[in-house]
């Protein structure tokens, strides 16, 4: 009876992915990789709204599904898996699983598929790796940005790509624990570009020409880390990174303090130093004054109380100067009637 319940099952989850393939859209969710350890969550959140039909786990090592939920029938887990797995639903349209009790036989890849009413299935693979292997978020960063608390940030996927991009996705990284979580995605269809949104905390703009953007409101300190920007081309998936930084808002006002501080010190500073080289320009210039007086006395200014034209008897000179000067003599004048008196 119980063999026949799992082939009922299986055979249902069959059916389910058959009708679904036919006549209805499929969107297939980026890739993610979680680190094998105790209670590691696999999350499968399907970005539209509907009618969630049944939601099947399947490992590409197993032939038989890992886990399936109907919201009608319940659930069913492959018999190594049993006791161990179980279902989040914390959205209608949530069939993301946690693994409890694991071992190095749950490492690999996983498959999920959420068949849905009206929009068709939403597929996600999730890699689990062991906790050893880093190297994969150990990656160059291509863009830098820093925030505050409570402020608000627009990251952008500026990427020159080859190719023709059909969709584009945001993912952050956690790389102590080694995961990451798809935020929001963008698809180009037909009729359009699809926006999907996986994160209340961020909002997702995508152009025509699939420039897109996340728009982070209200900043908090789990905004900060590694986000990387996926571009899927017809010549290969291509991505570029960026590392945000945020700082308590007590902190940038410490920061702006200090850099008040040291615009002001550097102005007395330059003040200082103008005022030094000043005052030696102006003793370079009296210097040079003294010392053009010295080589040429005849500049020198003269001073009203000197007496320069008078003549030294000491010094002795050439008679042709003495002849060339004029000479005034006195002669005193005697009276006649002077004269006569000293006859008589």
């Amino acid at each position: 009876m119980v063999a026949v319940q799992k082939d009922y099952w299986y055979f249902l989850v069959l059916m389910m992915q058959l009708c679904f393939l036919k006549g209805s859209v499929q969107m297939k969710a980026p890739e993610s990789k979680v680190i094998l350890k105790d209670g590691m969550i696999l999350d499968c959140l399907c970005p539209w709204t509907g009618q969630l039909i049944m939601v099947s786990w399947t490992k590409k090592s197993l032939s038989k599904p890992v886990a399936v939920y109907h919201p009608q029938y319940g659930t069913n887990f492959e018999p190594s898996y049993g006791g161990r797995v179980e279902f989040l639903k914390t959205t209608e349209m949530d069939g993301s699983i946690s693994i409890m009790n694991v071992t190095e036989g749950d490492i690999g890849q996983y498959h999920c598929s959420l068949q849905t009413y009206p929009q068709g299935s939403w597929t996600k693979d999730t890699f689990v790796e062991r906790a050893a292997i880093t190297t994969t978020f150990s990656i160059q960063t291509d863009t830098k940005l820093v925030v505050t608390e409570y402020d608000n940030l627009t990251i952008r996927c500026d990427h020159v790509h080859n190719g023709e991009v059909y969709q584009v996705s945001i993912e952050k990284l956690d790389t102590e624990v080694g995961s990451s979580n798809i935020i929001a995605t963008c698809q180009m269809l037909e009729d359009g570009v699809e926006l999907s949104e996986f994160n209340s905390r961020g909002r997702l703009n995508c152009s025509d020409a699939m420039e897109v953007s996340l728009h982070l409101t209200n900043i908090i300190k789990e905004d900060g880390g590694l986000y990387r920007c996926n571009f899927s081309t017809d010549a290969g998936v291509q991505s570029t990174t960026v590392l945000l930084t945020t700082l308590p808002a007590q902190d940038f006002r410490g920061l702006h303090h200090m850099l008040y501080v040291y615009i002001g010190g550097g102005l007395v500073g330059v003040a200082l130093l103008m005022i030094l080289l000043l005052t030696w320009l102006n003793r370079m210039k009296r210097k040079r004054e003294e010392y053009r007086i010295k080589l040429h006395p005849a500049k020198r200014q003269r001073n009203p109380y000197d007496h320069g034209c008078a003549y030294d008897r000491m010094k002795k000179g050439t008679r042709s100067g003495a002849r060339d000067k004029d000479i005034y003599v006195n002669f005193q004048i005697v009276r006649a009637h002077e004269k006569q008196k000293q006859k008589r």
